[in-house]
């Protein structure tokens, strides 16, 4: 039988915490989301589904399989955030991996994606699953250069055009593969969790609020914070630790011992006049870290582009990565970092780091060394669980029975770790075994277009990015 009262704390309201609540509001339970920032989900930049894991060689296959459940059920969650293009994944001559290693993982992907789909027929969000990647030799290619470029793709050899026609086909090796990975739009998705969370009663966000101090005692947990110019504390039945890189600081309040990883990261955003047609997002396999790093190539409308590129000068930092220590469970950025997080970007910083992420970039598309810099760069830091630098499926710990640490480091898994908050909670008495997996999401469902298209606008000129990244290339 249910208990009748349960109030809930959340404490971080980027994509993980936003999510919590929204899952758990949808079951009626009290919260309270405590977000340092002006507004939801504002952190480390996002931009790619990672429907299979592609982007990363060096995960395990038991990774990839999990990334491709849990993006499928983001995609469900959050249909309105979801960029519905493929992603074209190459690998350069001057790489050691061979094209051949990634689609016998791809076939494995494949075969899950039509266990889930003959599982639940509703996992059919990823397009058909024959039609889940395809691979295209040099041949084939040099074919589609002599198709017209169209607006609106309707097949998968329509979506290569432009890859055809501007990458150098000459510095990679073949086959090269095209995969239904998605993107996801953080601007939206942001707009979408603060318009479904101020519908739930049972909800209450408190932005600009800063959480000084957390104490347990006698099963409640008694969460200190500062709110317009006012110290105030409020208990809790049940606390969710979802603060980010900023996780071990909580922990630490609570006496929590927990070995974890925080990097400092940061995208780029650059326009390029040349591009007026729709293009497939575009991998170019590295060695992470080396000057020949992975480049990634995430395009929305109007020609503007987000680059990654993962060397050291620019979306990777020398020193951006650090551990926790026996001492505490937060790691310890550098003064330069916190103040990029804190203050933002000098002018030079941007000009310097984009720029060089465009060079990178330009040695496979000639003509995007025409690019030019259009704003701050997206960036952040992001926590990672244990002491292994390539996890990427990851999600929620717990200590005791009232206590969740929700560190994920993608974001499609969020709907397994509420899920196992859920789990504690029937384990509690505080919920019914019916509960359990119970996504509803009426709150997010009721929302209109132009409702999130505006707030999502707003979200991207308030934190000084053009609103044009707010806009999805494509919807499904």
């Amino acid at each position: 039988m249910k208990k009748n009262v349960l109030h809930i704390g959340i404490i971080g309201g980027g994509v993980a915490g936003a999510s919590v609540a929204l899952y758990l509001g949808e079951l009626g339970i009290e919260v309270t989301l405590f977000e340092k920032s002006k507004s939801l989900v504002n952190g480390p930049p996002i931009c790619h589904l990672h429907a299979g894991g592609n982007l990363y060689r060096d995960i395990s296959d038991e990774q990839c399989l999990t990334l491709l459940k849990e993006s499928i059920e983001l995609i469900r969650m959050y249909p309105q955030a979801i960029d519905y293009r493929p992603t074209v994944i190459a690998v350069p001559l001057f790489d050691e991996g061979k094209p051949k290693d990634l689609f016998q993982r791809l076939e494995k992907l494949q075969s899950e994606y039509e266990r889930l789909i003959r599982e639940d027929p509703d996992n059919e969000v990823l397009g058909k699953s024959e039609s889940y990647f395809k691979l295209y030799d040099h041949e084939e290619l040099l074919h589609l250069q002599n198709k017209e470029e169209v607006i609106h793709p309707t097949s998968l050899d329509e979506w290569m055009i432009p890859f055809a026609k501007n990458i150098d086909l000459e510095k990679i090796k073949y086959p090269v593969m095209l995969v239904q990975e998605y993107g996801i739009n953080i601007f939206r998705l942001a707009a979408t969790a603060s318009l479904s969370l101020k519908k739930i009663p049972t909800v209450e966000v408190f932005t600009n609020t800063e959480v000084i101090d957390v104490d347990e005692e006698d099963e409640k947990f008694r969460v200190t914070y500062e709110r317009e110019g006012k110290r105030k504390s409020e208990e809790f039945d049940f606390l969710v630790n979802a603060a980010g890189f900023l996780s071990g600081k909580i922990d630490d309040m609570l006496g929590y011992k927990r070995e974890r990883l925080v990097e400092f990261k940061a995208a780029y955003v650059t326009k390029c006049e040349s591009f007026t047609n729709t293009w497939p997002e575009v991998i170019f396999h590295g060695q992470r870290g080396t000057p020949n790093g992975m480049a990634q190539f995430t395009p929305y409308p109007h020609g503007y582009f987000q680059l990654h590129g993962m060397t050291k000068n620019i979306t990777l930092f020398e020193g951006g990565l650090v551990r926790s220590t026996d001492k505490s469970s937060q790691p310890e950025l550098k003064k330069l970092f916190l103040k990029k997080i804190e203050f933002g970007w000098s002018p030079t910083d941007v000009k310097q780091r984009t720029s060089a992420a465009i060079e990178h970039m330009s040695q496979f598309i000639p003509i995007f060394k025409n690019a030019k810099v259009m704003s701050k760069p997206l960036y952040g830091a992001q926590q990672i669980p244990g002491e292994d630098a390539s996890l990427r499926a990851a999600d929620i710990s717990f200590e005791g029975s009232r206590y969740a640490r929700c560190e994920i480091v993608k974001a499609s898994s969020v709907l397994n770790m509420a899920d196992e908050v859920t789990k504690k909670l029937i384990a509690l008495g505080y919920l019914s075994k019916n509960d359990y997996k119970r996504r509803v999401f009426e709150y997010i469902k009721s929302l209109t277009e132009d409702e999130i298209q505006g707030v999502a606008e707003y979200f991207a000129e308030s934190r000084n990015y053009p609103k044009e990244i707010s806009h999805r290339l494509f919807s499904s």
